[in-house]
C-alpha cells in the first residue's frame, strides 16, 4: 500500500521536479523521447560525487557512438597509449644474387585500423632497399587475425553489394584505408567529362562509369559516386556535373573486400615501383608459415593517435577493427562488442549493458547515463590513460563536428564530450563527457535520447540548445 502511494505521488509530480536539475532537457519527454540523463560532480578519493541532476539514469538505451567511449576506455587499459601494431612483409622464398624473391610475397594484417596506401608505400621502398627487383611468385594478403567479418548491420550486409557511404565498410585485419576507395573529383574541360583521379595509385583500381560532366565557372556543383558489385567485379558510378571553377573533391566509398582492396593497393604500388610480380594478388584466410622470415615491416600510429581518429571523427571502420583486435582475433563483431562489456561491467555500480560493437553502428547496443558516467570517472583516475582519453572528446568550441558548436561561453568553455547519432531505425542523439565548473571542479554527465516509431525526426539542436542551458546552470552555480 504504501509502494502505490508513493508511485501515486511521484505521478503527481510536474517533470521538470522529476528532472532534477535538467529542466530544459526535459522537455523531450514530454514530446515522447525516451531520455536517461546524469549529471554529477567528482568526488575526492572514495567519496561520491554531488548529483547535480537526473532523468532516469539507469534506464537502458542507445547510446549510438557514445559507444567509442568504451572501445577507447578498453583498448587504453588493454595496450596503453603508445602501443603501435606492426604490418609486415615476409616469405618462404629465397633472394638470388640479381634481386630476384622466389617464392610468394606474404602482406601479415596486424588489425592496424589506420593502416592507409602510404604505410604500403613504406613497404614496398623496404623491399626496393633491400635490392628486390621482382618476384617469381605471388602476393598474398593474410587476414589470418580476423576476416572476413559477418556483417551484422543493414548498412554494412548492403555494403557489400553496393555502397554510398564510407562508414558502412566492410572489416578485415588486413583493411587499407579504412577499408574505402578514394577518388579525387576535378573538372575536366568544359562540356567533357570529369576527371576521376585514384588518391593512391597512379590508375584507378576499380572500374568507372564516369558521368560527371564538366559545365561552365560559377554553374554549380552536384555529383554523386556509387560503388556497385560484389569483390572481384566492382564499379565506381559518377554522375552529375563539376563546375570549372571548382578545386577537387575527394570522395571515399565503402570496398566490397577491404582484404583484396589491400592486396591490389600493394600490387599496383610494387609495379609503379618496377617491382614484377609473377602471380595475381589473392586473400587468403590462413596465417604465414610458421619458417617464413621477415622482409620488411612497418609500424603504424600509436594507439593514443588512432583513438582520435576513432572519437573525433567517429570512425566505425577503426573502431571495430579495434574491438575485433580486443576481442582476440574474433570473426564476429558481437563477441568483440561483448568483451567490452565485460570490461565495463566489471567497474563497481556501472550495472548491465549490451554492446554487439565498439561503434554504436549496431542499434542493439544498450547502457545508462549512470553507466556511461561509471566509465567516464573510471578512466579519470587513471593518471596514465585520462589524457589519451579525454583528447578523443571534442570541446563545443574547436572540435570538428561544428553541429556542437552551441549553447553560451560557458558550454562552449567548460565542456568536453562524445555525440553518437543514428537516425534509423529510430532516432538515437546522444551526449556524453567531463565539464569544469566555475571554481574548477571536474564533473560528468551522460545524456542518451531515443525515438520510436512514432516520434518524429529529432535534430541536434533539440538536443544540444536545452542540454547546454541546464549544464551552463550546473557550471555557473558551483
Amino acid at each position: 500500500m504504501l509502494r502505490l502511494l508513493v508511485l501515486f505521488c511521484a505521478f503527481l509530480l510536474p517533470l521538470p521536479a522529476l528532472a532534477e536539475g535538467f529542466t530544459h532537457l526535459v522537455g523531450l519527454v514530454e514530446r515522447g523521447f525516451a531520455v536517461g540523463a546524469e549529471a554529477r560532480l567528482l568526488g575526492d578519493g572514495a567519496a561520491p560525487g554531488e548529483l547535480l541532476g537526473e532523468i532516469e539514469p539507469r534506464r537502458q538505451l542507445s547510446p549510438a557512438s557514445v559507444s567509442k567511449a568504451y572501445l577507447a576506455a578498453a583498448a587504453l587499459s588493454e595496450w596503453g597509449p603508445q602501443h603501435r601494431f606492426t604490418t609486415r612483409l615476409v616469405t618462404t622464398g629465397t633472394l638470388d644474387e640479381h634481386g630476384v624473391l622466389r617464392g610468394d610475397l606474404i602482406l601479415e594484417g596486424s588489425g592496424d585500423p589506420g593502416l592507409v596506401a602510404e604505410d604500403l608505400w613504406k613497404l614496398v621502398q623496404g623491399l626496393r632497399q633491400r635490392g628486390i627487383t621482382a618476384i617469381e611468385g605471388g602476393l598474398e594478403v593474410s587476414q589470418w587475425r580476423f576476416g572476413p567479418v559477418e556483417c551484422v548491420t543493414t548498412d554494412r550486409c548492403q555494403a557489400r553489394r553496393r555502397a554510398a557511404n564510407a562508414y558502412s565498410a566492410q572489416l578485415s585485419a588486413a583493411g587499407v584505408n579504412h577499408g574505402s576507395w578514394c577518388l579525387s573529383i576535378r573538372p575536366g574541360r568544359v562540356g567533357e567529362t570529369a576527371r576521376a583521379l585514384s588518391c593512391d595509385t597512379a590508375e584507378p583500381l576499380v572500374p568507372l562509369d564516369n558521368r560527371i560532366d564538366t559545365v561552365a565557372a560559377g554553374g554549380g556543383t552536384e555529383f554523386s559516386v556509387e560503388r556497385a558489385g560484389e569483390a572481384g567485379s566492382e564499379q565506381l558510378i559518377l554522375r552529375g556535373r563539376i563546375a570549372a571553377d571548382s578545386g577537387p573533391r575527394q570522395v571515399h566509398r565503402a570496398s566490397a573486400d577491404p582484404a583484396l582492396q589491400t592486396a591490389q593497393t600493394l600490387g599496383a604500388l610494387l609495379a609503379q615501383a618496377g617491382i614484377t610480380l609473377t602471380g595475381a594478388p589473392v586473400v587468403t584466410e590462413s596465417a604465414p608459415p610458421a619458417e617464413a622470415r621477415e622482409l620488411v615491416a612497418v609500424e603504424g600510429r600509436s594507439l593514443h593517435e588512432l583513438l582520435l581518429g576513432v572519437m573525433h571523427y567517429s570512425n566505425n571502420y577503426m573502431a571495430d577493427v579495434l574491438t575485433l583486435g580486443l576481442a582476440e582475433g574474433s570473426r564476429r563483431l558481437p563477441e568483440g562488442g561483448a568483451a567490452l562489456a565485460g570490461f565495463a561491467e566489471a567497474l563497481p555500480n556501472h550495472g548491465p549493458l549490451t554492446l554487439d560493437s565498439g561503434s554504436g553502428l549496431t542499434t542493439t547496443n544498450r547502457t545508462s547515463a549512470a553507466g556511461v558516467n561509471v566509465l567516464l570517472e573510471h578512466m579519470y583516475r587513471q593518471p596514465a590513460l585520462f589524457p589519451s582519453f579525454v583528447s578523443g572528446l571534442q570541446s563545443p568550441a574547436t572540435g570538428v563536428m561544428r553541429f556542437i558548436r552551441r549553447g553560451g561561453d560557458t558550454f562552449q568553455h567548460h565542456v568536453m564530450l562524445k555525440t553518437g547519432t543514428l537516425n534509423q531505425p529510430f532516432a538515437v542523439r546522444a551526449a556524453a563527457g567531463y565539464f569544469r565548473t566555475a571554481s574548477g571542479r571536474w564533473g560528468v554527465f551522460s545524456v542518451l535520447v531515443n525515438g520510436n516509431g512514432t516520434t518524429p525526426y529529432l535534430s541536434w539542436p533539440e538536443v544540444l540548445d536545452p542540454l547546454s542551458r541546464d549544464l551552463e546552470a550546473m557550471i555557473q552555480s558551483r
